[in-house]
């Protein structure tokens, strides 16, 4: 499929949900289907590891939440990253895919009650053959919980980024998180944020200094960039500085 189609696609697949969503019901038994008790069985330590860690220190409501694989995961010191935020939490689980992300989005986000949910998944799922439009499915189910259950939560797409090891996948890559903006300009209070084009080089190619030797996943200057792009996204609509230096950063 090729990015017109896609994008096209994804906007009428933004429609579809928006009446669905008004349609129905909230209490849906998303837990009771073969898929979320596979992935609840397989991702059982993680989700344990998460509920232990709230018992011990329950997050407050309100504040930003991170879900996602394993860059997420692995995202050191994340909150002192954005110390302008009172509450910041890390629910990301390392080779988990958009698709896993939908299934646990009432345990992963709805029980938090954040202001804002930041989402990162999708290049785990093209690794796994699965399409763009497949991606871009797997996070509209993701939004739709989301929204259906905190109609004012922000929610926003951090883009799939363009790890050298995946370099096969980019087409794949540029479609998914072109079709994934498209949609979100049809959905209110969302953002896309794009993290893909300043990790290029100036020969269009993933910068080799923002990884480690697994050609995957992030250096601490590949966080610091991201830190820097993300970080305005974070303020309240309306409080917000100007970005553009920081998404320009190489």
């Amino acid at each position: 499929m090729n990015t017109l189609r896609l994008v096209l696609s994804s906007l009428a697949l933004a429609t579809a949900l928006a009446s669905h969503a008004q349609t129905a019901p909230a209490d849906a038994p998303h837990q009771a289907t073969p898929a979320y008790v596979a992935a609840k069985a397989r991702w059982q330590k993680e989700l344990s590891a998460f509920d232990a860690a709230d018992r011990e220190r329950p997050p407050a409501a309100g504040g930003v939440l991170f879900v996602g694989s394993s860059t997420i995961r692995m995202w050191p010191h994340i909150a002192q990253d954005f110390p302008q935020q009172p509450v910041v939490i890390n629910r990301g689980f390392g080779g988990s895919t958009m698709e896993d992300a939908s299934l646990f989005a009432q345990d992963l986000v709805v029980r938090y009650k954040p202001r804002l949910v930041l989402v990162y998944a999708g290049d785990n799922d093209l690794a796994e053959n699965r399409t763009p439009m497949q991606v871009l499915e797997s996070f509209a189910r993701f939004a739709n919980t989301v929204r259906g259950e905190l109609p004012d939560t922000r929610i926003a797409y951090i883009s799939i980024k363009p790890s050298p090891s995946r370099v096969k996948l980019m087409t794949q890559m540029r479609e998914t998180n072109d079709a994934i903006a498209a949609y979100l300009r049809r959905m209110p209070n969302t953002e896309f944020i794009d993290v893909y084009t300043p990790m290029l080089g100036a020969d269009g190619r993933p910068r080799p200094e923002l990884f480690r030797a697994d050609q995957l996943h992030m250096t601490d200057e590949g966080y610091r960039l991201w830190q820097s792009v993300i970080a305005s996204h974070l303020a309240e609509p309306g409080t917000r500085v100007d970005a553009s230096v920081a998404q320009g950063l190489r």
